[in-house]
């Protein structure tokens, strides 16, 4: 269902560009596209201090720092989960069937010694997207345009600066079982049991209520598990369980030992603009902060009816995000 855009002060002019009031520029929208993801990392100062290649030892268990040269500035990463099982796969067998998509749009904000910002995108928020009449949810930006699109719309509904995301990683469902596995399994508390079945989609949920362990496949019923087309807000609360969930368990004793391994397993499976050693370095800078993580997401106007498509609470002042300025949520 198609909605307006949401009204609001003078600081709103770039987040109407993707939600309709101003297609004439969905030229640049297919130009970022067409340019393609690595863009993202282009023009960067220097993030990374040249490692010593003197420095052989193993990663020491109570420092994460031992793990790699941590950033030197703060870096926003963008993270994709995709509902295929592999990166390359011609089909998600899921649904909508195709293509993979955008189950999951996450901005990170990694900065050493600080807690771990973390930006839940509301997948079903309405914008405009080139080529197609009519209001798209956010997640369609990824089959249209990849990550170079959904990056792009993203900035300028959030008011980002200027080459903001840094990075990108798309994780599909291999990858996450990888990670989790990986790490030992994952403690989440869950307030209800979920037991579903889903033929169309290949999918079976089956979870009980209470602290629970879980494995990779558990994991990943957890994070992919919608009953129904609104049941959005409800499971980025279920993946945001699962997110400190594997925060909690990377701070276990032994997990740091383990990052190098699980991280070289993972990075074959994902796609990204982060080598392995940057990928072990945003670790270090995420587990130097002994905060908990900070997950936030946007406001959402109330919902119309059945409505699925959202659009954000008017009157907001841009930038939304990061939290130096703007700090909550609602689903």
């Amino acid at each position: 269902m198609e909605g307006s855009a949401p009204a609001g002060d003078a600081g709103q002019p770039r987040m109407k560009l993707w939600l309709g009031t101003k297609p004439s520029r969905t030229v640049l929208r297919i130009a970022a596209a067409v340019i393609g993801a690595g863009v993202i990392g282009g023009g960067l100062a220097l993030i990374w201090p040249e490692p010593d290649p003197m420095s052989a030892a193993s990663p020491s268990k109570d420092d994460p720092a031992s793990l790699a040269p941590l950033p030197e500035r703060s870096i926003t990463l963008l993270l994709v989960g995709v509902d295929s099982e592999a990166i390359n796969d011609p089909s998600n067998r899921a649904a909508p069937k195709g293509p993979a998509n955008a189950d999951s749009l996450i901005l990170i904000r990694v900065e050493a010694g600080q807690a771990l910002q973390v930006l839940q995108m509301p997948t079903e928020l309405a914008v405009q997207l080139p080529g197609r009449e009519g209001l798209q949810p956010l997640a369609r930006a990824y089959r249209e345009g990849g990550v170079a699109l959904t990056a792009d719309v993203i900035a300028e509904i959030l008011g980002l600066p200027a080459g903001k995301p840094d990075r990108y990683l798309v994780m599909p469902r291999q990858a996450l079982r990888t990670l989790v596995d990986g790490l030992g399994e994952v403690e989440v508390s869950l307030n209800q049991s979920y037991n579903r079945e889903d033929k169309a989609q290949n999918y079976t949920v089956n979870l009980q209520a209470g602290l629970q362990t879980l494995n990779g496949r558990q994991a990943e019923q957890l994070a992919r598990h919608r009953p129904n087309a609104n049941d959005n807000g409800p499971r980025r609360t279920r993946q945001e369980s699962l997110l400190r969930g594997i925060h909690d368990q990377l701070r276990q004793p032994n997990a740091i030992a383990l990052l190098p391994d699980v991280i070289g397993e993972v990075s074959g499976q994902v796609s990204t603009d982060l080598t392995p050693s940057e990928m072990l370095s945003l670790m270090a800078a995420a587990l130097s902060s002994l905060e908990p993580p900070v997950i936030s997401g946007l406001k959402l106007a109330p919902r119309a009816g059945q409505q699925q498509l959202r659009e954000l609470m008017p009157n907001q002042s841009l930038p939304l995000w990061p939290p130096e300025t703007n700090a909550t949520a609602g689903n």
